[in-house]
């Protein structure tokens, strides 16, 4: 089992910045992939970012140059920092974690809110 805890939402202006944290615990060494996600009122939820624990690192398009996915193993912590943010990234996001022990399972955290106001 793999635990969750995401913060770091608030209000925000357009064009400021938030760092979000979603913190791991339980067996996390079997986690291959961290995954933060959105979802915004009325929307699907949406991938916005994706970390391997090779390293390797994923973003949706509407999200490349402002958002930065990152992670601290020590901390066993990923983050996501959000800059130049738009009122369309306003949603809850979400933290996913996946991990394989002989098949695959995805746990999720609470969410977070970010608001960004115009």
């Amino acid at each position: 089992q793999v635990q969750l805890v995401e913060s770091g939402g608030g209000v925000v202006r357009l064009g400021g910045s938030l760092r979000l944290s979603c913190a791991a615990s339980g067996s996390i060494f079997s986690i291959n992939v961290m995954r933060w996600y959105r979802q915004a009122p009325g929307k699907q939820r949406e991938l916005v970012a994706a970390i391997t624990s090779g390293g390797r690192i994923t973003y949706v398009d509407s999200v490349k140059g402002r958002f930065t996915i990152s992670r601290d193993n020590a901390k066993n912590t990923v983050y996501l920092q959000m800059n130049s943010l738009k009122p369309e990234d306003t949603a809850v996001y979400y933290c996913n974690a996946e991990d394989y022990t002989g098949f695959l399972r995805y746990y999720w955290g609470q969410g977070t809110q970010v608001t960004v106001s115009s």
